[in-house]
């Protein structure tokens, strides 16, 4: 064995040995958290053995001769001295591991490779042993790539972890499988060696755990690839790319979930599904073109509905909890950061019928009627959210199923209800508990957190996230009695919860950029001034041949705020940031750092040279100088940087016309009925 390299580190209070297990654990269950081009490992078998059904179980897997074999199981039963003033233990079996590694892009056609893992618990090591195909089809071992990772004790508070391999120099790297050897010295080692010494418990589980890896890896790429052209022609105003790769990682996830359930339950059809909240409409696309019947309902119709095609069921209608909105025929209820109706469609699913299952995945937090308020300060706000949420599925009788999904968000756990705690016989009494929950809820009584009477529910206007905006009104209007009528009464027109509100259709956009103009003109000067009256004692006029440009002091955001009257102050509180979004937002004139206003000083930002546009932004000659520069209308000494170096006009002369990108819907369809973008 040639050791390749070594770390050593200090036992910070725990057991390092069970440290260094947890963390070999991680490498060998999800090895795609370090290697980030693996989508991910499935176990095909684990077993204890001892030294003779070691090497049974080798000469099982893979086709060698005896002597082959036996120098092996020679290397793996190699002792070593690991841990100090331990007293002599007796001889533990292994524990042997057949993974295959699942890549996140399938290169060579094989859609996945084979590897033996023997743990070796008294020697501290673990060894892993490669298979390959030979080109009579048989396995066989692939002895250039065997590794070994070691834990050895140092002395008393040290411990070193170490890498090895048998044959260091006819390592055969493909850079996905099999990395290069310098990356599993470094990167891997030293994560291993860092989680050694973490005691660590995960708040969620590992993701995609309910479906399997190799599935879904296989059909991402099969619908990334179909479905990319939509990013070039996404006409909302949000990020095309996340949103298009998070819904077709989701649609991969639903897709692989129920092609398992139809094969657990000898199902023919396809599942149908309704998505409730579906805003941009394109999970309900994806799930439709791939053959499951559905339909989406959000209460505010997207531009991009229209480029979808006739085959995509869309519907324009506010949701609320009611005997309007159950679905007796459709199999599954989806709530894709579904907002206000998260903690409903658990109830709504049970309610629709017995058969009905749902998929939620929580997002901004919710209950029943208002925002979530947290009630323990030991789990995370998310964690608790996600708890109650699985409460509330468990109350109506779901057996519910917890998973993270693999998608660019934070919030990533779903969870699923796909079976029933209870026959169908007992609908009556589990409605009962549905009822008594609902209206035992504490419920949010404005902003500021406070709860009323469990009796008392209150009507928050709650906004639209359009693809989840944070601009949106959560003030109070009135409180009202709960109401929850069971479903054996004839209530079509009541609703369950009177004060519950669905989001508004229109969007109040409250970043500032609504307020009048002349008012915000106002507020930008009055501030500039005042900066610039603290660097009063600045003597003006030109020394050794240089302008001295007045860039002004420096104030903090509060006392800003005292500088302006209460009436611009009220006004600036009604939206979103308040005073900091409107100077933020007039970022010609100011730069707001860490809380401390003052003027922006453009030498600073261009050099002096003429200016280079950011070539990430790709500023076009169409945008420049379509404004006129506020330093040349109303700074005393006008703008520090020459007419051919500023980006905005100096003078009236200098303005060009202004070109705004069309907000019109491109004159392309989404639809599958013809040759579609994406073939």
């Amino acid at each position: 064995m040639t050791k390749l390299s070594e770390i050593t580190f200090k036992d910070q209070g725990m057991v390092s040995a069970d440290g260094f297990w947890s963390a070999v654990d991680v490498w060998i269950h999800k090895p795609h958290v370090v290697n980030k081009r693996l989508c991910g490992a499935k176990t095909e078998e684990k077993k204890e053995v001892n030294v003779s059904e070691l090497g049974q179980l080798l000469s099982g897997y893979w086709h060698g001769d005896i002597k082959e074999i036996n120098s092996i199981l020679n290397y793996l039963n190699e002792k070593n001295d690991v841990c100090l003033n331990q007293p002599a233990r007796k001889e533990e079996p292994r524990y042997f591991i057949l993974r295959s590694l699942i890549p996140k892009v399938n290169t060579d056609g094989v859609p996945f490779k084979r590897e033996m893992v023997v743990k070796d618990v008294v020697n501290q090591r673990v060894t892993f042993l490669p298979l390959e195909e030979n080109i009579e089809g048989h396995t066989v071992l692939k002895r250039s790539n065997i590794y070994q990772i070691q834990l050895r004790q140092v002395n008393n508070e040290e411990w070193s972890v170490s890498i090895s391999t048998l044959c260091s120099k006819g390592w055969d790297s493909d850079g996905v499988i099999y990395p290069k050897l310098a990356w599993l010295s470094t990167e891997l080692l030293s994560k291993l060696a860092k989680w050694s010494t973490e005691n660590k418990k995960r708040e969620f589980k590992s993701t995609l755990s309910l479906i399997a890896v190799e599935k879904y890896s296989h059909l991402y790429q099969q619908l990334k690839e179909k479905y990319k052209e939509m990013v070039k022609v996404w006409p909302e105003v949000t990020d095309p790319e996340k949103f298009v790769y998070e819904d077709v990682a989701i649609a991969t996830y639903l897709l692989v979930m129920w092609e398992e359930e139809r094969k657990e339950k000898d199902l023919a059809e396809k599942q149908s599904f309704v998505d409730l909240g579906c805003g941009n409409g394109l999970l309900v696309h994806i799930l439709s073109n791939e053959g499951h019947p559905g339909r989406g309902i959000d209460v505010r119709k997207r531009k991009i509905w229209d480029m979808y095609g006739p085959q995509t069921h869309l519907e324009e209608c506010a949701i609320t909890p009611s005997e309007n909105f159950l679905f007796p025929d459709v199999d599954w209820l989806i709530g894709n950061h579904s907002d206000e109706l998260t903690p409903w469609i658990p109830v709504m699913s049970s309610r629709s019928s017995y058969s009905c299952r749902f998929f939620v995945l929580p997002c901004c937090f919710f209950d029943f009627i208002g925002k979530y308020n947290r009630r323990q300060c030991k789990k995370t706000q998310y964690r608790e959210y996600i708890d109650f949420i699985a409460e509330v599925a468990s109350v109506c009788g779901f057996d519910v199923e917890e998973d993270c999904l693999r998608i660019p968000s934070t919030k990533r756990v779903c969870l699923v209800g796909k079976t029933r705690t209870y026959d169908s016989s007992c609908e009556a009494q589990i409605d009962e508990q549905r009822i008594q929950l609902i209206k035992n809820r504490p419920v949010c009584n404005g902003i500021n957190g406070q709860t009323t009477d469990s009796k008392l529910v209150t009507d928050c206007s709650l906004g639209h996230n359009a693809e989840h905006s944070s601009n949106v009104d959560h003030s109070v209007e009135k409180v009202q009695e709960a109401s929850f009528e069971p479903e054996t009464q004839t209530c079509v027109s009541r609703n369950w919860a009177a004060g519950f509100q669905p989001r508004e259709k229109a969007i109040h956009v409250r970043n500032c950029a609504s307020l009048p103009r002349n008012f915000i003109d106002r507020v930008v000067l009055q501030v500039a001034n005042a900066l610039l009256d603290l660097n009063e004692g600045v003597v003006r006029g030109c020394v050794e041949g240089h302008n001295i440009w007045n860039r002004g002091g420096n104030l903090s955001v509060r006392e800003v705020a005292e500088l302006l009257d209460k009436e611009t102050l009220q006004n600036l509180k009604n939206e979103c940031g308040g005073l900091q979004t409107l100077l933020k937002n007039n970022h010609q004139v100011f730069r707001v750092l860490g809380g401390i206003v003052q003027i922006r000083d453009w030498r600073e930002e261009t050099g002096g040279r003429k200016a280079k546009p950011d070539l990430k932004r790709k500023l076009s000659s169409a945008v420049l100088k379509t404004r006129l520069c506020w330093f040349f209308v109303n700074h005393p000494d006008g703008c520090p940087i020459p007419s051919e170096s500023c980006l905005f006009a100096h003078g009236s002369e200098e303005l060009r016309p202004s070109a705004f990108k069309s907000n019109k819907p491109h004159n392309r369809s989404f639809s599958t009925e013809g040759p579609p973008l994406w073939t």
